[in-house]
């Protein structure tokens, strides 16, 4: 062990050199408690507290949460190098497009319906708010938990396959409200007729729009090119 002192311009351009093969810290952690999260998961706690949430519903939350940790720690680990467990040509997310579609999705799935059941609130619509419930607790537990998968302790497939489980969940409920706006009338609907067209049309529109993402999005595009993207790492780091 050597006792020299090493000059500053050599320490500089030590670090500079180190810089750029280390993963910025900044994309490993942007998920963790982003605001984004947070407001996910204050809605979450929000519905879950008024009581308008099925114990079912809250059991698969609790569950999914533990099962994640558990296959990530026995079927899907990280790799080596933690830049490896996210980076991947088919999740950039410097992509407009993506990123228009993903708010479109926060749009028709999140922030609508909630105004949804905040005006059903006001009108009595006690059957549009029960029918719209689950969909909107399952959607923002799993934001607060794709927000979880992207730090380092998760590999590519388990950030994907949050939303791919979540998605899959969901469409049960989804299929539950558009029945229920249907069948409001012949129930015994006491809200304006301006809100039985906003909800059938919002329940039709998500029911669509999630259908299209997990069978013609998640499943034939992102969950293979996550497989495909870690195993290959995998087998280069087994080879090295």
């Amino acid at each position: 062990m050597s006792g020299r002192v090493v000059p500053s311009d050599e320490v500089a351009l030590r670090d500079r050199q180190q810089s750029q093969h280390d993963p910025p810290k900044s994309q490993l952690h942007r998920g963790i408690l982003s605001f984004q999260q947070l407001n996910a998961l204050a809605v979450a706690v929000v519905l879950s507290a008024s009581g308008m949430v099925a114990i079912e519903a809250l059991t698969f939350v609790i569950f999914s949460f533990f099962y994640m940790y558990f296959l990530s720690k026995v079927a899907f680990p990280t790799l080596l190098h933690p830049s490896h467990n996210h980076n991947h040509p088919g999740f950039d997310d410097n992509n407009r497009l993506l990123t228009l579609y993903s708010f479109a999705g926060a749009a028709i799935g999140l922030f609508l319906p909630v105004a949804y059941i905040f005006e059903g609130v006001i009108e009595g619509d006690k059957e549009g708010i029960k029918a719209a419930t689950p969909h909107v607790f399952l959607l923002a537990s799993q934001l607060f938990l794709e927000g979880v998968a992207y730090s380092d302790r998760f590999s590519l497939p388990m950030r994907v396959m949050v939303p791919v489980v979540y998605n899959s969940g969901r469409m049960f409920s989804l299929v539950e409200w558009v029945r229920s706006e249907v069948t409001k009338v012949e129930e015994g609907f006491y809200g304006s007729g301006r809100r039985v067209v906003m909800g059938r049309v919002l329940a039709v529109v998500n029911l669509v729009y999630w259908g299209i993402n997990l069978f013609g999005v998640l499943l034939p595009v992102y969950l293979p090119k996550a497989f495909k993207g870690y195993y290959s790492h995998d087998q280069k780091n087994v080879k090295d």
